[in-house]
């Protein structure tokens, strides 16, 4: 089974090789590295090509933000299974892929999920939140339930059947694509129960109070457009839920 893994990156010559590394260290052997750059203006092109034939595909061109990237790289990806990976973000550790395809192959499931963690963008051995997914149930979406997106992978045969991301939505693209294919399409989902990403803090949709309303709004569009109705309080409590998140942090250690 080929996993494409997709990054998308812009100016990211900060973070870019250790999330390079986290992937080219995979135990996992049947990988597919795609980089998707929106035309750099740092040493991010130099850095990914110094890696060679290690990185299936680079691309750099101009683009119409990361959904748009992310897009690119899903058309170019020639894996039974898609995962993306952003330039801030890495493998927790080099057995992740492994896992996830052994869970694929034992359960037959169109998509996988595990949990994620967050720590500091300067100290990345400083844990700031944890988002311990659960198992899945559809009517989890109905309370605030979302996967957290850098752990999702999905089969390429789901992105040809029920499309990519949307350009509309802004930062809830991918909590639209996750509902439309589990709630709406029904697609076979199964939970990795364990850390498969370690994203860096500062995620632009939590940033302040008209970013989480600005967000409320785009999460409500992504029910309104796939023709299904939330309950009155699901939307509310999806950034409550997030609050106990910030209560458990287990030690990682790079």
């Amino acid at each position: 089974m080929k996993v494409s893994i997709i990054t998308v990156v812009f100016n990211g010559e900060k973070t870019i090789r250790s999330c390079i590394d986290s992937v080219l260290k995979q135990s996992y052997s049947d990988i597919e590295y795609i980089i998707i750059d929106g035309k750099s203006t740092d040493t991010t092109p130099e850095i990914v090509k110094s890696y060679g034939t290690k990185i299936a595909v680079f691309l750099s061109e101009k683009d119409a933000g990361i959904y748009d990237a992310m897009n690119k790289g899903i058309a170019l990806a020639t894996g039974e299974v898609i995962g993306i990976l952003n330039a801030d973000d890495f493998y927790h550790d080099s057995f992740v892929i492994e896992h996830i395809v052994d869970r694929l192959k034992e359960t037959n499931a169109e998509a996988i999920y595990g949990d994620l963690i967050y720590v500091d963008a300067h100290d990345t051995g400083r844990v700031t939140r944890y988002w311990k997914s659960g198992n899945y149930q559809k009517s989890n979406f109905l309370f605030g339930w979302m996967p957290p997106h850098p752990t999702f992978f999905l089969r390429s045969s789901s992105y040809k059947k029920f499309g990519t991301y949307r350009l509309d939505l802004g930062s809830a693209a991918d909590y639209e694509l996750m509902l439309r294919m589990m709630y709406k399409h029904g697609i076979s989902v199964t939970y990795q129960p364990q850390i498969t990403t370690v994203m860096r803090t500062g995620g632009v949709s939590n940033k302040s109070l008209d970013n989480r309303l600005k967000a409320n709004t785009s999460d409500r569009m992504a029910w309104t457009l796939n023709g299904i109705k939330p309950y009155w309080f699901t939307l509310w409590l999806k950034p409550l839920r997030k609050v106990l998140q910030f209560v458990y942090k287990p030690k990682y250690t790079e």
